[in-house]
């Protein structure tokens, strides 16, 4: 007979919104054994975004424990004697396979079933892969995705085994601009494949891309854009050596990283809850259709209250929040004390090379580029604004200072009028400022 474990409080899933949501609980007060958090991977819950920077610097790499949350928020580090000592159960290298929300029972792949009263699910995304297309010859050795830890430590052993080799990396979103800035830093020759007409086109405009396009290829990083791989070749051993590309370009590749974009991991749930927009749809309070249930981070489709409709958020900023909103309302609930909706003001940023950007609120309306965004300068300098009915809705900014960033995050979140574009043009940076 297959065990029954019970806890009150079950967090699915082990990544940054676990972490964050742990230490909520243990902030506003659970007691031993009442917790518990389920994860497929083997490590307590760490900070994802090193994956794609730090941890693969030729020097000093980022190594665990170092980047366990809470650290990417200036938070203390919760090393894995952190949740014993809270009484909170870490349950990992376990992987869930069915989930029945109605008698309230999880089942791992082992036969264990969890029981819960109250239930997070924080089961994030999963890249999608090319297998999953049918590409002849997406499997052969050395073609590496990045989403967990041990996808990086497949990296870091493919970047020392090909030293000074040759790398494709398909796609130009968040994990394409990052890996190959980092890939490049290893001394390996890099070359980035994606259809888009210019990199990271769901917030980039032409004029942005441009500067980073060709600061990469200054960098000495190759950009192929306007085509895909359409198949890979592998010699005997079934290592990858080219990539071959829908325009009938072949690249020759000892590593390839494909970064396409991720799907949320929501399968387990399928026809028991309410979905939308591909997530989990919930309330202000994270709860879902199903009540005691509640859904954080990256599978979670809320109502943005700034721009008044349903949206899923892939950021580790909203993965953070929305875990401990969700927190602060189970446990509000609890203590007949109401809890402020939440109120999120979108924030994406990345680092690479000696760049780092940011940006605030949602990219829609007209832009205006300001400041100095030569490829070739010491330290560019520039920004933009979206602006849409007469009010500014996002700002982005490279290179800026902590207070810098703060205003422009003052701008995108107070949308202040804007009468005259050239003069918002002149004004640049200085416009933030003064709000």
């Amino acid at each position: 007979m297959a065990s029954e474990k019970h806890f009150k409080y079950v967090i699915l899933g082990g990544g940054v919104a676990a972490g964050y949501a742990a230490r909520e609980f243990d902030k506003q007060g659970v007691k031993p054994g009442e917790l518990a958090i389920i994860s497929k991977e083997a490590v307590a819950p760490y900070e994802r975004p090193a994956l794609s920077k730090a941890y693969l610097f030729p020097q000093n790499p980022a190594r665990l424990p170092g980047f366990h949350v809470c650290v990417g928020s200036g938070g203390e580090r919760l090393l894995p004697e952190w949740y014993s000592e809270k009484g909170i159960e870490l349950i990992l290298s376990t992987e869930i396979v069915k989930a029945d929300l109605a008698s309230k029972t999880l089942t791992s792949a082992t036969g264990v079933t969890f029981t819960y009263e109250i239930l997070l699910i924080a089961t994030g995304s999963t890249v999608i892969n090319l297998s999953d297309f049918g590409t002849p010859g997406a499997d052969s050795n050395n073609i590496l995705y990045l989403r967990e830890i041990d996808d990086a430590d497949k990296l870091v052993a493919a970047i020392q085994a090909k030293k000074g080799g040759k790398a494709v990396v398909i796609g130009g979103g968040y994990i394409g601009l990052e890996l190959s800035a980092v890939l490049k830093l290893n001394d390996i020759d890099v070359t980035m494949v994606f259809p888009e007409p210019w990199c990271m086109p769901r917030l980039f405009t032409a004029d942005i891309a441009a500067f980073y396009e060709a600061y990469y290829a200054n960098k000495g990083v190759k950009i192929v854009k306007g085509t895909l791989a359409v198949g890979f070749d592998a010699n005997a051993n079934g290592d990858v050596t080219a990539v071959k590309l829908k325009d009938g370009r072949v690249l020759e590749a000892d590593i390839v990283v494909v970064g396409v974009g991720a799907r949320p991991l929501t399968a387990l749930f399928k026809g028991q809850v309410a979905e939308e927009k591909g997530g989990i749809k919930t309330d202000a309070f994270f709860e879902t259709s199903v009540p005691g249930v509640y859904a954080i981070g990256d599978v979670a489709t809320f109502p943005m209250k700034m721009y008044n409709e349903l949206r899923r958020v892939e950021h580790v900023d909203h993965s953070r929040k929305s875990a401990e909103q969700a927190v602060k309302a189970i446990k509000g609930k609890e203590s007949g004390e109401s809890v402020p909706e939440y109120e999120y003001l979108p924030y994406f940023y990345s680092r690479s090379f000696d760049l780092s950007w940011q940006f605030y609120g949602d990219n829609v309306g007209e832009t205006i580029l300001f400041g100095d965004s030569d490829p070739t300068s010491a330290k560019p300098k520039f920004g933009s604004y979206w602006i849409k009915d007469g009010k500014v809705f996002g700002a982005f900014l490279e290179g800026g200072s902590p207070d810098e960033n703060k205003a422009i995050a003052k701008v995108a979140k107070t949308q202040p009028p804007v009468a005259n574009l050239e003069e918002l043009k002149k004004e640049g940076l200085q416009f933030a400022s003064k709000i």
